[in-house]
């Protein structure tokens, strides 16, 4: 395998897809072109199970970067085209290859916007595929322009196919000019890595970093510039997150973009802040985050917290699951800034793995959750109109019992319960930051109980009680088969990996194991 470049066709494949759906009919698709795009799509996962499955692909045992491929670029600048996978990388294409799919065909079955235009189709491979290059480039100049080419497609499918047109061109321009805006800080923090080291390797840097050679040589300018460098960085990744109060982009662009946009805006883009702050800014600068870490816990810790009153506050059910992403994901910064304030220390190792392992399967577990959940209220926005508030619906179980159940197995998995996907991230978090930071995990367990409070909210009006009006005026019928189809492999996933999540962590644990070793021998 390793003569087969694998990471490269993770990448390219899905926009080798967009260029042939677009000119097979440009205009319109019809159904070669919607059959030809989720194969395409359906690349991702298929190569990312040869890695693991075929000899020669990936070792969960290995630490370091796999199936790397690494070739000269611009030499001038020392920049290379390099790739890599560790386990990390891998849980996330899985995640993209699981959600990207699902998602294309979610968008199909529930905004008659993206069957009309070919270019739907087209936009979100070309997504897909730069969000996998996130994933997998080793080198800043590479790495970065798959960061900014994911924001153009995914401007246009909120700009373009969101229901309310107003609406969605101010929530597509809030998104770009924030997203943007956050890169341009990161993009001079590199820069004036590359002007005082001479590298934008990933690994390269992250040895400087280590060894204090970067602080140094950044100090040689002036004092301040280890400080100033890694904000920028800092800044440019806490938007993306978002990490509280950079939030403010998230609930419209989400709760404007189709359905299937919001699926994978969700459970993909969003893990591209917290990868970032695994992948670059806690290995390249671990003192300064090390500093930084008891402010940021307080800035993780507002997210969890107001991000789950806000939610409870929500009328609209895409604002709720919006600001409950801004919940879910502060658990995974605030594990990881916890563990950043420990830095050094080698009396907490089996809290920061326990804490670095959860961080991870959370990621991937909001995903799944999260992507459902966006599905499910786009369903009840087809059937209904446009409707999707908190009081539009009642009674809903009546009428339709499977699709009661398929949302709230979705429902139930945000909410943590155990024997779901959702418990075990959880749990691993909770266990170790209360190990490194009690305080903070005692108060972060008011986030848990008011995200109960607005599920169980949203699962009681929607679904049970006497059936609402609108509901009997539409007589709103239960789902089909095609459009079961987009949530079974994320609710399979959810009883798996509650039950197993050894299968999932096997992938990463050596890993961790690792990471929790470096950061104890930091100076």
């Amino acid at each position: 395998m390793n003569s087969i470049p694998l990471l490269s066709l993770i990448i390219f494949t899905p926009w080798v897809g967009a260029l042939l759906v677009a000119l097979h009919h440009p205009r319109k698709p019809n159904a070669i072109s919607r059959a030809g795009a989720v194969v395409f799509s359906l690349s991702t996962i298929i190569y990312a199970i040869a890695a693991i499955v075929l000899p020669g692909g990936f070792n969960p045992d290995a630490v370091g970067l796999q199936l790397t491929e690494t070739h000269s670029w611009i030499d001038s600048l020392n920049v290379r085209y390099s790739l890599g996978l560790d386990g990390l990388s891998l849980v996330l294409v899985l995640l993209t290859g699981i959600i990207g799919p699902t998602a294309l065909v979610a968008s199909w079955r529930v905004a008659p916007a993206t069957r009309e235009s070919n270019l739907y189709p087209v936009l979100f491979l070309l997504l897909q595929g730069a969000s996998l290059g996130v994933f997998l480039a080793q080198d800043f100049f590479l790495w970065f322009l798959f960061w900014e080419l994911s924001l153009f497609p995914a401007f246009f499918l909120i700009k373009m196919f969101g229901a309310n047109a107003a609406k969605a061109t101010r929530a597509a321009y809030q998104f770009v000019i924030y997203t943007m805006g956050g890169s341009a800080f990161m993009l001079f923090g590199f820069a004036a890595l590359y002007a005082t080291t001479g590298t934008l390797d990933f690994t390269a840097l992250a040895q400087l970093g280590a060894d204090g050679t970067l602080v140094a040589k950044l100090a040689e300018i002036g004092g301040i510039w280890p400080g100033v460098v890694f904000g920028g960085v800092l800044l440019g990744l806490a938007v993306k997150v978002p990490l509280f109060p950079f939030h403010t982009w998230l609930p419209s662009a989400y709760a404007e973009a189709p359905a299937g946009t919001s699926m994978f805006l969700t459970a993909v883009l969003s893990k591209m802040g917290v990868y970032g702050f695994i992948r670059i800014l806690w290995p390249i600068f671990p003192a300064q985050l090390a500093a930084a870490a008891p402010c940021l816990m307080v800035l993780a810790l507002a997210g969890v917290v107001l991000g789950a009153f806000a939610a409870m506050r929500q009328r609209d059910l895409k604002r709720m699951i919006a600001y409950s992403s801004v919940n879910h994901l502060s658990y995974c910064l605030l594990a990881l800034f916890a563990v950043a304030r420990v830095a050094g220390q080698t009396t907490h190792d089996a809290a920061v793995s326990s804490a670095l392992g959860g961080t991870i399967l959370q990621m991937f577990n909001h995903g799944l959750s999260a992507a459902a959940l966006f599905y499910c209220v786009g369903l009840l926005e087809k059937r209904s109109g446009g409707l999707r508030g908190i009081g539009d619906f009642g009674g809903m179980r009546a009428v339709a019992p499977v699709f009661a159940g398929l949302c709230g197995v979705a429902m139930f998995s945000s909410l943590g319960l155990p024997g779901l996907n959702g418990f075990a991230g959880e749990f691993l978090i909770f266990r170790g930051v209360f190990g490194l930071a009690p305080w903070f995990a005692a108060a972060a367990t008011l986030g848990l109980l008011v995200t109960a409070l607005f599920l169980l909210t949203f699962w009681q009006k929607v679904f049970h009680g006497p059936v609402g009006e609108n509901v009997k005026g539409m007589g709103m019928k239960d789902l089909s088969c095609c459009e079961i189809a987009p949530l079974v492999p994320a609710i399979a996933l959810m009883f798996v990996l509650g039950i197993v999540p050894q299968v999932l962590a096997a992938l990463f644990n050596p890993l961790v194991a690792q990471w929790t070793t470096s950061i104890s021998s930091l100076p």
